[in-house]
């Protein structure tokens, strides 16, 4: 109270020397705001500046004015700053920003505001805004209210679409045909990652990036800040890179194989990862059947990108050949032996005119293949009698975890299965439509499609999507093999 009462005093010396015309003649009588310790003054208020957009701010932005006209002679105003909530009551956490006597703010410090407040998405933001000022008198500081005022921001962030498909040589460029990316599901801007796993079907594969507008519009090559995303140079092959709008360019992938390409919207970058081939057992345990639409039910469970492995108890005799999905169906790709029915222990793998591979004796195996050195392997498993199970089932969030999805077992412990999965959420492996056995290992899908569930592990993450699911009772391996 000294203090307010020392500035009214002063202020009221203040205006016998500046004027005799009634200009300050409220001030000798401030109001004061026992809260915050802050005096208010007649005339000294901010008034906010026009809606700020942080697209392209520059190092610092017009918040407010101060009508610093009205202080008499003497006064300065040496220290400004906003305490800012958002108008919306969403937080009572203040945050405090430093200003200047002009009402200009740090574009940095703002755009961290509104993130930490509203998150990225680009859309107009509005705080409510304390403006506070140091006024100096007479050698004396004193804490001015400046008054509350409203404050529109649009944070810095580039367009991001709800979704994003990828079109190109291996889906014919076609709206119909394009493959999407998974996604957490979180807002977008919080979010910004998309991921997608795909085949291609020959060397030398071009692609491009549509969003859902564009996929809903019908346009599927409108370009734009909101359209078609591509690369800057037609042709590019390399696997990281940075995301054009403008003038968009396909992308090339230069070898045949299975890949994941994640972008980060944000940014605008992309990554580009060879992952594990999808190859599939055809032979004497599945009928020797080579429809595409029911024979590719046995898939190599992935070690690495280029080896894969496939464990059962096999006839002895004559047992398989195998194709690359891409080639499924076409004897004349088919992988195998150079003489028919060779059971050795290993042995390279051929491609032209491929013969019939045996396993070493009627017994459990597992039959792993490196296609990077092109050979094959027998290991016969130690032991001979592995638990038997009745059924290998899917429950999850997907079916409120409530009536079992059951696989199919197609070769003696591999299990498969088409299953739609309607919403993210978690899921588990287990047998006989109970808990005492059961499979999970806590990863996203999202993440890596494949890999070793534990024995009554953790809940496993499956983003929304249709899935070919194949799982190992023996070794735990599964597949998620997205449509």
């Amino acid at each position: 109270m000294k203090k307010i009462l020392f500035l009214g005093g002063l202020l009221l010396s203040a205006m016998t020397f500046v004027s005799c015309n009634g200009d300050y003649d409220d001030w000798a009588d401030p109001q004061s705001n026992p809260q915050e310790e802050a005096v208010t003054l007649p005339g000294y208020t901010a008034t906010a500046a026009d809606p700020i957009d942080l697209a392209n701010p520059g190092t610092s932005v017009k918040a407010f004015t101060l009508s610093a006209a009205t202080l008499p002679e003497g006064a300065t105003i040496e220290h400004t700053r906003v305490e800012l909530l958002p108008a919306d009551g969403s937080s009572a956490t203040k945050k405090t920003l430093e200003a200047t006597a002009d009402g200009m703010l740090d574009s940095t410090a703002l755009q961290d505001a509104v993130v930490e407040f509203y998150g990225r998405r680009p859309a107009a933001r509005v705080f409510d805004a304390q403006v506070y000022s140091d006024i100096v008198i007479g050698g004396q500081s004193f804490l001015v209210d400046a008054g509350k005022i409203q404050i529109s921001v649009t944070p810095k962030a580039p367009y991001i679409a709800d979704a994003y498909y990828l079109v190109g040589d291996m889906c014919g460029w076609a709206a119909d045909a394009a493959i999407k990316f998974s996604h957490s599901g979180a807002d977008v801007y919080e979010d910004p990652v998309f991921s997608v796993v795909f085949t291609t079907p020959k060397a030398d594969c071009y692609w491009k990036i549509v969003p859902q507008g564009n996929i809903d519009s019908g346009d599927l090559w409108h370009e734009g800040t909101d359209g078609v995303v591509g690369v800057a140079v037609d042709g590019d092959p390399s696997l990281t890179g940075s995301l054009v709008t403008t003038a968009p360019k396909a992308g090339k992938i230069e070898k045949q194989g299975f890949y994941k390409l994640t972008v980060n919207m944000m940014d605008y970058t992309y990554t580009i990862e060879e992952m594990a081939g999808e190859y599939y057992m055809v032979g004497d345990l599945q009928g020797w059947n080579n429809d595409p639409a029911t024979g590719m039910t046995c898939l190599f469970y992935p070690q690495t990108s280029t080896v894969m492995s496939y464990t059962t108890k096999w006839k002895g005799a004559y047992d398989l050949k195998f194709w690359a999905g891409a080639d499924f169906g076409n004897w004349d790709k088919a992988y195998g032996c150079a003489v028919d029915g060779d059971n050795s222990p290993a042995g390279n793998i051929v491609n032209s005119g491929a013969q019939s591979i045996s396993a070493p004796s009627a017994e459990y195996y597992t039959f792993t293949i490196d296609m990077t050195t092109m050979k094959y392997t027998w290991t016969k498993l130690s032991d001979q009698a592995p638990k038997e199970y009745t059924s290998i089932s899917l429950i999850g969030d997907f079916n409120s975890w409530n009536g079992d999805v059951d696989l199919t077992q197609v070769t003696p412990h591999n299990w498969y299965a088409k299953v739609s999965i309607p919403s993210d959420g978690g899921l588990k492996f287990r047998a006989g439509h109970d808990w005492a056995d059961s499979w999970g290992n806590g990863a996203n899908i999202a993440d890596n499609y494949y890999g070793k569930a534990d024995y009554n592990g953790g809940n496993m993450t499956v983003p929304a999507g249709t899935y070919s699911v194949y799982f190992n009772d023996i070794t735990t391996e599964f597949v998620f093999l997205a449509e």
